[in-house]
């Protein structure tokens, strides 16, 4: 036999897309490969400074937005759109952390408005199901109170 006999050659349809920054590579089925954790970075850092950002004012090591910014050197709108993200459901909040967030959700499109009731923002922000039996479960005592 020739070497040209041999050789076998194999097709696999892919797309390769931008999520937060990283290529990643999409397979017939559906699936992507992601890091370990299948977070999205980008929206994870966004989270933790948002978190981070309302805590500092809560504490008043900042007494506004514009003086978090400033020190942040960064635009208050932003600050502001960010601090947003505090406001999600923590179902929502530990899908994102989980990489269970919708398949073409990105951070400009996260911090855009969005209902400020929990379940309202289900429909508005679908998540998938976890596939963990670990998955997390926030502890009432975890959860945000609301204010009347």
């Amino acid at each position: 036999m020739s070497g040209a006999s041999q050789m076998l050659t194999i097709r696999v349809p892919l797309a390769v897309r931008k999520r937060g920054g990283q290529k990643l590579v999409v397979t017939p089925g559906g699936t992507m490969n992601r890091d370990a954790s299948g977070a999205d970075s980008t929206m994870v850092k966004a989270l933790a400074r948002a978190f981070r950002w309302r805590r500092m004012i809560e504490t008043g090591r900042f007494a506004t937005i514009n003086e978090l910014a400033a020190a942040e050197k960064i635009n208050s709108s932003y600050v502001s759109r960010l601090l947003r993200l505090t406001l999600l459901a923590p179902d929502i909040v530990d899908a994102i952390l989980d990489g269970r967030q919708p398949e073409g959700m990105t951070l400009p499109a996260l911090i855009e408005p969005f209902p400020m009731e929990w379940a309202s923002q289900q429909p508005a922000i679908p998540i998938r199901p976890s596939h963990s039996p670990t998955a997390r479960c926030w502890p009432r005592s975890a959860r945000p109170h609301r204010r009347a």
